[in-house]
């Protein structure tokens, strides 16, 4: 049984709370405040225009952080990845080229582990971002920009653990991501490409992500008779079958449910253009899987084929596919 916490405890930890999430709001605001945007700028230029990629590197926290910033630039569109600061001594300085950025990012600038990152970077002309709040130290008098973290302490009751500085530090990160996301137009589509995987994935899946193409869709002349069409809807087992008339265009649609509905003794003498319904509610390729998972629901329908601009058909969609694969 869980012990119910006593109110002076329950005080106490909440007064820690709000002092935490107080004195970060402070460095942020200092963040904003302070930020020498001239230098930002130049630095946005240097990693938007680098033919090679973009190499994170710190020690500790900073490397932490370092590699969140790393991996938050090449989820968008900016190759990038972490260099950890001592296995560069050990031979991982072979991975920073001439044509890449390199930043480095250290609280005090004077992180021993970053001296031969930055010496290398110094003898090949490797261009060097610094992010530190001392641009007198080592780090920031080798840096060729300096992007200042706010010198406002930690949040930390000793002053020693980490946590205002590296919650500036993360942020000055998601700055510089944002911005190239801005200054390249990355995309919603460029942003699937590179989460494939998850939540992510399925948000911005589209409808050709998941339809069925080819010889999977169920397709016939709207002059087809009844018999080819039970043939059509039992092969392709997708629960319908799309008509298109001399020219190529959908026309109509025919589901197993019509199907039922329709079933007697002379339905074999029909065509399908006398039972089909006609102009079916269809959907572009590049629409959003969750929209056609929408309209399904609304209409309640379970497929939906998707059509060119000239209404030809390209797929067909069914919902199961799309709960299948994590559409919401």
């Amino acid at each position: 049984m869980i012990n119910t916490t006593s109110t002076d405890k329950l005080s106490k930890d909440k007064n820690t709370a709000v002092k935490t999430v107080d004195s970060e709001i402070a460095t942020l605001e200092k963040l904003k405040n302070e930020l020498n945007y001239s230098a930002l700028s130049q630095t946005l230029d240097l990693m938007q225009n680098s033919t090679g990629r973009i190499i994170i590197s710190g020690m500790g926290k900073s490397g932490h952080i370092g590699k969140k910033i790393a991996a938050s630039l090449a989820s968008t569109g900016t190759p990038s990845f972490f260099v950890h600061p001592a296995e560069a001594s050990h031979g991982d300085l072979g991975m920073i080229t001439e044509d890449d950025v390199v930043i480095a990012i250290s609280n005090s600038g004077e992180s021993k582990e970053l001296v031969d990152i930055i010496n290398y970077c110094k003898r090949f002309g490797i261009t060097l971002i610094a992010i530190t709040k001392n641009p007198d130290s080592s780090l920031g008098k080798a840096g060729d920009i300096v992007l200042r973290l706010p010198n406002n302490g930690e949040a930390c009751p000793l002053g020693l653990a980490p946590t205002n500085s590296t919650t500036a530090t993360l942020v000055l990160g998601d700055i510089l991501t944002v911005g190239l996301i801005e200054r390249k137009g990355f995309s919603k589509t460029d942003f699937n490409d590179r989460h494939p995987g998850g939540k992510l994935g399925s948000i911005l899946q589209r409808v050709s992500d998941l339809m069925h193409k080819g010889e999977e869709m169920p397709i016939l002349h709207e002059n087809s008779g009844m018999q080819n069409v039970l043939l059509e809807i039992t092969s392709k087992r997708l629960g319908c079958v799309g008509f298109i008339n001399s020219q190529g265009i959908l026309t109509g649609i025919i589901t197993d449910g019509d199907l039922r509905r329709c079933l007697s003794a002379r339905i074999f003498d029909e065509k399908a253009v006398n039972i089909m319904t006609k102009m079916p509610k269809t959907v572009f390729p590049d629409t959003l899987a969750s929209e056609a998972l929408k309209i399904m629901n609304t209409k309640k329908i379970t497929n939906l084929f998707a059509v060119d601009k000239e209404n030809k058909p390209v797929g067909v969609i069914h919902i199961h596919d799309l709960l299948a694969n994590g559409i919401q």
